[in-house]
């Protein structure tokens, strides 16, 4: 899977996932690993928008990309996000591949790629799996460097305190 270059992103693209970087921030700074979501409407507004909470919550779910679909359903009223595109600072996992399938979501656009548990184009493709009845556009490698900087300083930090 060959990430997509940074030429072919516009700038409103860019800008979402800077808001996505600043989440993936904020988690870092709470403790949880560095990853940041936004939700865009239909109309290309922000409707939602989350950082990992895994350790605040202790919950083994509350990855950036369910906790951004969730506030984003609250914030339109439905489960169903039909036009909306997803940034995600790293390449969602299966289960939050399989999330936005089921949320059907237009797209999903991620920074880092995941080789270990990516399945958006890495380990497996779940956006694309026919078997899910539905499929998600997806590209990959929006501000790759800024999101897998954050991601590497963050398990350095952790290495680090021993």
């Amino acid at each position: 899977m060959e990430p997509t270059p940074e030429w072919a992103f516009d700038a409103a693209e860019h800008a979402a996932m800077g808001e996505a970087l600043e989440e993936a921030r904020r988690a870092s700074a709470a403790g949880d690993v560095p990853v940041g979501a936004v939700v865009l409407g239909p109309d290309g507004a922000v409707v939602a928008r989350s950082g990992n909470r895994r350790e605040a919550d202790q919950d083994p779910t509350a990855h950036a990309e369910l906790l951004a679909l969730r506030a984003a359903s609250r914030a339109l009223g439905s489960w169903r996000l039909d036009g909306c595109t997803l940034f995600v600072t790293l390449e969602p996992c299966a289960m939050c591949a399989a999330a936005c399938v089921h949320a059907r979501l237009d797209r999903v656009i991620w920074g880092a790629p995941d080789p270990k548990a990516g399945f958006a184009g890495s380990v497996g493709n779940l956006l694309e799996d026919p078997r899910l009845g539905r499929r998600v556009a997806w590209r990959g490698g929006l501000r790759a460097p800024e999101a897998s900087a954050l991601l590497e300083r963050f398990f350095a930090n952790l290495r680090d305190r021993g």
